[in-house]
């Protein structure tokens, strides 16, 4: 051990996060004490963002295969064949704990990560989207919050000359002190021209390659897998700061390395920088790394090898290259002006050995450094089921047309217009559908075929009831990419929840898995990426259970996307799907009746496949001129968002059974609205459907300036635009009135 370093004692071990038997472990593993740069090493590892110790078991039960799936989890991020030897690259990842204490920092090289994941695995990055939750617009901390992270998710995005094309926004209390901030990102390859991370060839060198090393970061990943106290703020300097311009730069160095034959592995310094990065190379390709530190290109004076190890610097790769071909690589890289240096090699010892200023500073089992983490089987408490809310039991405390206005003026409902401008969504001109949609649908290669990306979940139905929450999370994904008619094909996931070491959260996080689970298997939508966020809490207060999901798919004509908006006067509106009024836990029992009870939808995932499978023939068919997925809000909300979007009227003629503010805003699942041209192609349409054993309704038609509901006072799309469009701009220029609910 050197002078300069501490000596490790338990109490040290502790304080890296270890716990009192995960460092008995330790000992037992080597044989010894550890060194100080061996117990950091031992700690980014072994920590919950690196190692998955509580959730790795339940993890293994989803469904990841498809036919159509080239790379599942394990890699930096998914990969899916999309046809005419493309495939997609995506992942979603979380940086909640960084964006929370330092929000522009915080959220910028969020998406900075998850950009560098996509290029590793040698595609250019071609989309990004976000879910971001914060607290109460009341709470003090808020509008500082939302301003920093927006600012920048786009100033990353922005400068780096990608599109954000999509999102989602909301509020709740219980993010008060622990907001969340994942970010997506989607990249386009050759299906035979993917890179992956297993180091080969004994003897290879290992590259370091991109920006200089800094004392920025370091235990970043540690910080991220606990639970913040009253020091949150003193944590700022774990918070890593980011550079999109050499990261683009990084980007197109990397691409034209791949090009040239000479990498044989890549991985990206993310989460615990070097240390991760070295390990899980070597280990994947059953080899020994050995690293020189004296070799790494650093910015600042006087490093340790425990900070370079730690440390988690932006804008960093690590590479194995054809020994063949390093002066090629060299070259490459110095000519992008970055830095490019050989700062180990593979070994056959399968030891990780790390040497600095002439000593040897870690020696440890590679494989074990990871294989023999720690793995939990946490004891978990199932959440309890409510009762469902009989519909005719709530009386509507004001008029519907009231209610409609209220609600899309609410922090989650109105409209996200200020975060979505301040994103560059039509940088390198392949937007066709931009943010605002049921997905957003960007063109491939400036031909027809196109993807469309969502982000969803609705985090009061998880913590209600979290099987069905999880379920409903994976259905409306696939509802919105089906909206705009395009074949759900896969989706990644970010996995928020608070502390897994209290039984009742636990159970949240399985019995959302298990629903998550269930239907992907049934709508063959299988997981290939992915992350998992624990300790989300505050001085003892949770999150709500927040499973975020991320979904991809095909459309091979972009010009047959649908269209949220209405597109013609006169044109016959139908709903498809069964609407029992379903009230519980909805936007109107909360925002309107002031109650959250009652179980959530239940999803019929037979019924979700059935009329989403009906709805995508009918777009493609070209038979739809307009097309939209019901959600939080209900019928009512959705038929706004549709006149507000087509800049066109509806006079709503009969409703199905019901109550009426049931039926308006009840949030039953598997449901859409379309509107066709004509009263015989509506006829037509209800003739195939009663074929499909598909539920269709027809409401009335396209009308005007106004949204008429039976039996309400007209509301003309003036008074919609303003309830829908004011309060969040309001809201950040510091008016504390702009929402109609402070929840």
């Amino acid at each position: 051990m050197s002078a300069t370093e501490p000596a490790v004692t338990p109490e040290l071990a502790l304080a890296h996060g270890l716990k009192p038997e995960e460092y008995e472990r330790i000992l037992k593993l080597i044989g010894r004490a550890p060194s100080f740069t061996e117990l950091g090493i031992f700690s980014a590892m072994w920590n919950e963002h690196c190692s998955y110790k509580s959730s790795r078991i339940h993890l293994r039960k989803l469904p990841t295969s498809a036919p159509w799936v080239i790379r599942g989890p394990g890699e930096n991020a998914g990969v899916i064949d999309i046809g005419d030897g493309d495939a997609c690259v995506f992942k979603m990842e979380s940086h909640n704990h960084p964006s929370f204490i330092e929000p522009y920092q915080g959220a910028a090289t969020g998406v900075g990560g998850i950009l560098r994941d996509v290029f590793t695995m040698g595609a250019r990055p071609v989309a990004c989207l976000n879910l971001l939750r914060f607290g109460r617009p009341a709470h003090p901390k808020t509008r500082h919050l939302v301003a920093g992270v927006v600012a920048g998710v786009g100033g990353y995005g922005n400068s780096f000359g990608v599109p954000t094309v999509g999102g989602s926004t909301e509020f709740d209390a219980a993010y008060d002190g622990n907001i969340l901030v994942n970010a997506m990102a989607v990249g386009l390859a050759r299906a035979d021209s993917i890179f992956y991370s297993a180091a080969a060839g004994v003897g290879n060198p290992i590259v370091y390659l991109g920006s200089k090393t800094g004392r920025d970061g370091i235990h970043g990943a540690t910080m991220a897998s606990a639970a913040f106290e009253e020091d949150a703020e003193e944590k700022r300097p774990t918070v890593q700061v980011g550079d999109p311009f050499s990261e683009k730069l990084l980007l197109e160095a990397c691409l034209e390395l791949m090009a040239s034959g000479a990498v044989i592995a890549i991985q990206d310094m993310g989460a615990a920088g070097l240390t991760s990065s070295a390990v899980e190379m070597g280990a994947k390709g059953n080899l020994g790394v050995e690293l020189d530190l004296d070799a790494v290109p650093c910015r600042e004076e006087g490093m340790t090898a425990y900070e370079m190890m730690l440390s988690e610097s932006q804008e960093r790769m690590l590479m194995v290259l054809k020994p063949e071909l390093e002066g090629q690589a060299e070259a490459i890289f110095r000519k992008w002006g970055l830095d490019f240096a050989i700062v180990g090699k593979t070994t056959d010892t399968l030891r990780f050995v790390v040497k600095h200023r002439g000593e040897v500073k870690a020696d440890l089992p590679i494989k074990e450094l990871g294989d023999e983490a720690p793995v939990y089987d946490r004891p978990f408490a199932e959440t309890p089921k409510p009762a469902p809310i009989d519909p005719a039991s709530i009386a509507p405390p004001v008029s519907n047309r009231d209610a409609l206005l209220k609600l899309l003026a609410t922090a989650n409902l109105c409209s996200k217009r200020w975060v979505f401008e301040q994103y560059d969504h039509l940088i390198l001109g392949n937007s066709v559908r931009a943010p605002g949609g049921d997905a957003a649908v960007i063109r491939i290669k400036d031909g027809p075929k196109g993807l469309a990306l969502t982000t969803d979940v609705t985090a009061r139905y998880c913590a209600a009831d979290p099987y069905e929450g999880g379920k409903q999370a994976v259905a409306e994904a696939w509802r919105n990419l089906t909206a705009r008619g395009a074949t759900p094909l896969a989706l990644t996931d970010n996995l928020n929840f608070g502390n897994p070491e209290r039984p009742e959260i636990m159970g949240q996080f399985v019995g959302c898995l298990q629903g998550i689970g269930e239907a992907a298997r049934a709508l063959d939508f299988p997981i290939v990426s992915g992350n998992v966020s624990l300790y989300n809490e505050t001085q003892g207060a949770g999150i709500l259970p927040t499973p975020a999901i991320g979904g991809v798919g095909v459309i091979a004509d972009v010009a047959k996307a649908a269209r949220t908006g209405f597109a013609r006067e006169g044109d016959i509106i139908l709903l498809i799907g069964e609407s029992r009024g379903w009230l519980g836990q909805s936007a109107y029992l909360r925002d309107i009746c002031g109650e959250s009870e009652g179980a959530p939808p239940p999803v019929d995932l037979a019924a979700e496949r059935r009329n989403g499978d009906f709805v995508r023939d009918l777009i493609l068919s070209g038979r739809v001129t307009a097309a939209h997925d019901l959600s939080d809000g209900g019928l009512a909300v959705a038929l706004a968002e549709m006149a507000l979007a087509g800049g066109l009227g509806a006079e709503i003629a009969a409703l199905p059974h019901g109550p009426a503010h049931a039926i308006l805003f009840g949030e039953d699942q598997a449901r859409y609205l379309v509107a066709v041209e004509s009263e015989e192609a509506a006829e037509a349409l209800r003739g195939n459907a009663a074929t499909a054993g598909v539920p269709v309704f027809l409401l009335g038609r396209v009308k005007g300036k106004a949204l008429i509901l039976p039996g309400e006072t007209p509301i003309l799309l003036g008074e919609l635009h303003n309830a829908h469009e004011t309060p969040l701009p309001a809201y950040m220029a510091g008016d504390d009135r702009a929402f109609s609910s402070k929840d």
